[in-house]
């Protein structure tokens, strides 16, 4: 019995070394993706999997003319070709960690080790690949790419929740009593997580459209508080036209104004929500260790409010809009931890506190 405990705790280990690295490649390949599309190379490579028919981008004299012949309509661009193929490397590395993964979680099940996430988001990397062919075959098309840029975000939530999961377990031990009351709370908490990625949905649709830098002023747009000329209905139409070429987008600029303003309004209300719940969480939790947890979530935030202005105020410098895409996956992470440990330790009780507190009391108010 101890033989088979020792082996699944080791084996727990181990697998949970593979899912932080995972997280770790994910975080880089959503930071790649990023950079590839600031750099307009989406379609530096106008076939998939591979680059003109090559596994690397042709540089010599014979292999681009083979390329331009294969495709006479997009010439070879070296220095857009090598971004799209290195997010493709690292996509391919990703998916080659997370498969073997899923085959050792599967192989060990019958010791206790959790199978079946591993086994999704190995099923998950395959929609995702799909989707990345896609976002070449169709051109850059925005309902494409914004669901691909949504799914790196996805799959890396799923990696950093096994990862938790499997840390957690062998932590269980040591996992503080939940107290009465901490259910006061959990609609807060999931309103938040549901706020960030609505506003990462945005973000990823600002981006598919070429919306970031269609306001170039802080704080209004365009000189005005509320752009007399913003259209809605063509800056969120997800059966716009595709193609033959969605590079540089094809709405109109008041489409995009009005996908900008939405994606500032969405940023406004997430800084207001988080400030007052994240307030009335400190000071629930400030003599706790859950404290921790809070304070990160609130430095996360803030650096992402600074990142998204000085988007605004440098017009998007390649290293700050590759960082402001980062971060927003770093809040995303933040938010998911914070609710793993609130479900997993419960809402630790400060000494000298009882249980029906003027916080709680505010905070279902």
């Amino acid at each position: 019995m101890n033989d088979i405990r020792n082996n699944s705790s080791r084996h727990a280990r181990t697998l949970a070394r593979w899912s932080l690295l995972a997280s770790l490649l994910a975080v880089v390949v959503i930071m790649l993706g990023a950079w590839t599309r600031l750099v307009d190379a989406g379609l530096g490579c106008p076939d998939w999997p591979g680059c003109y028919g090559f596994l690397t981008v042709p540089q010599d004299e014979a292999r681009m003319a083979i390329a331009n012949a294969r495709f006479p309509d997009t010439p070879v661009e070296v220095e857009k070709g090598w971004p799209e193929m290195i997010h493709r490397y690292a996509a391919g590395i990703l998916g080659l960690v997370v498969f073997g993964m899923a085959g050792f979680a599967f192989r060990h099940r019958r010791e206790g080790l959790p199978y079946r996430l591993p086994l999704f988001i190995a099923f998950f990397i395959v929609l995702q690949g799909a989707f990345g062919m896609w976002t070449v075959t169709l051109k850059l098309w925005p309902q494409v790419v914004a669901l691909h840029l949504l799914g790196g975000f996805t799959t890396l939530s799923m990696l950093v929740l096994l990862t938790l999961r499997l840390r957690g377990t062998r932590q269980q031990a040591d996992a503080e009593p939940a107290p009465a009351g901490r259910n006061r709370f959990r609609p807060w908490l999931y309103g938040g997580l549901a706020l960030v990625v609505m506003q990462i949905a945005l973000g990823a649709w600002t981006a598919a459209n070429y919306a970031a830098v269609a306001c170039t002023d802080l704080p209004t747009c365009q000189g005005e508080w509320w752009p007399a000329d913003m259209d809605f209905a063509h800056g969120f139409d997800v059966t716009q036209h595709v193609g033959p070429n969605y590079l540089g987008g094809q709405l109109t600029a008041d489409g995009r104004v009005a996908i900008h303003v939405t994606h500032r309004l969405g940023a406004v209300i997430v800084l207001a929500y988080f400030t007052v719940f994240l307030a009335l969480l400190w000071r629930r939790t400030r003599h706790t260790p859950m404290v921790r947890h809070v304070q990160l979530v609130a430095v996360v935030l803030a650096a992402q409010i600074v990142l998204g202005l000085a988007n605004v105020v440098f017009h998007i410098p390649l290293s700050v809009a590759v960082a402001h895409n980062a971060m927003g996956a770093g809040l995303l992470l933040a938010v998911i931890n914070l609710l793993w440990r609130f479900h997993r330790q419960g809402l630790p009780q400060p000494a000298g506190v009882t249980h029906t507190t003027t916080i709680e009391r505010e905070v279902t108010a």
